[in-house]
């Protein structure tokens, strides 16, 4: 068996414990959540609800707590992401009890010294009773990101599946009807079936590339559109009409490989094939704010096959939901007698 290189086993661990960015606004948001409600609550449950001084003097207490409890899972996470197993939760929470304990201690001493009478416990009292709240809010909040994590690695690990499913999964009939139409332009434009077969061969490239090379581009995209367009253009002619209605597209825009061809190509299968006259398929783009927008028509054959448009549209939902989360959209139906995918996509993932 081959030794695990120190890539693959820190890889490992990252999937097995991923660690939350505790630099980032949802883990920071959540501690300081967290502090205030537990402050409010407890003020809510004493009888002397009208001190105002002492809540004011908690949530102070509490929002620094929080901060520096942040600022030290900030700078330490990548020291105990290279824990193993579960250790870098564990340690996370021995490291949040600890700072409350030395905190509360401090905190309770200068109340102390400087006479000021904030803090009506003792010191044993005060330093136990934030301790131990600490403890127990402390585990629940982790083992909300612990789960969190495991559901979000479920999730790219389906993505990924799909990827996969969709790269390995070339139409025989597609296949087989290009290399019909290479044999037939072999003897009469060896030009154009030279250009088919380096066209085929992108396709193929594109559909059974490893899918952990990540993010292509846009323009990548339309460049393997472009191409399967221009094989289905030898082998329908002139009943494969194409109207283009680009405009100022970013083709460094990141996306997911092998989202926009898919689609194009069911609009092609199920919007042209059936038409004995053929249609137009229209591919239109253009920039939406901060992101673009996409959008694909077809003409709605009189009888849709079984399949219909719908094929493969659950899984592009899926990757661009989980590429560019909730303000992305993906809208397919039929409008005006044509069969309209639209994908709106963010250009920054929040």
């Amino acid at each position: 068996m081959p030794a695990s290189t120190p890539a693959s086993d820190a890889r490992g661990r990252a999937e097995h414990s991923p660690l939350p960015d505790f630099c980032q606004l949802p883990a920071l948001f959540a501690l300081f959540v967290v502090g205030a409600l537990t402050v409010t609550v407890m003020w809510l449950a004493r009888d002397d609800r009208q001190d105002w001084p002492a809540y004011s003097v908690s949530m102070f207490f509490v929002t620094w707590l929080a901060m520096v409890v942040a600022l030290a899972l900030c700078k330490l996470r990548h020291l105990l992401q290279r824990l193993p197993g579960h250790m870098p939760y564990v340690a996370v929470w021995l490291l949040i009890v600890l700072i409350v304990l030395l905190a509360s201690a401090t905190a309770r001493w200068l109340d102390g010294a400087l006479q000021t009478g904030l803090i009506g416990s003792p010191m044993i009292a005060f330093v136990r009773d934030n301790t131990i709240i600490a403890a127990l809010l402390g585990a629940a909040m982790l083992r909300y990101f612990y789960v969190l994590a495991q559901w979000q690695a479920r999730l790219a690990a389906v993505t990924r599946a799909q990827v996969e499913a969709l790269q390995a999964r070339i139409r025989p009939h597609f296949l087989f009807n290009s290399m019909n139409t290479v044999a037939a332009l072999i003897r009469v434009d060896p030009a154009a079936a030279e250009r088919t077969v380096e066209d085929l061969s992108e396709l193929f490239r594109a559909a059974l590339g490893s899918p952990d090379r990540g993010d292509g581009t846009l323009g990548e995209e339309l460049e393997l559109i472009e191409r399967y367009l221009a094989i289905e253009q030898l082998r329908l002619g002139p009943r494969l009409r194409i109207r283009r209605e680009l405009h100022d597209l970013p083709a460094d825009f990141p996306l997911p490989r092998l989202l926009l061809q898919p689609l194009v190509e069911n609009a092609v299968r199920h919007g042209i094939q059936p038409l004995r006259e053929g249609g137009e398929v229209m591919l239109g783009g253009a920039r939406d704010g901060d992101g673009i927008r996409i959008e694909i028509r077809n003409p709605l054959p009189p009888q849709p096959g079984v399949a219909g448009n719908g094929h493969g549209l659950r899984s592009v939902r899926q990757r661009v939901a989980f590429r560019y989360g909730p303000r992305a959209v993906v809208e397919a139906g039929p409008r005006d007698g044509q069969y309209v995918v639209l994908l709106r996509l963010p250009g920054a993932s929040p």
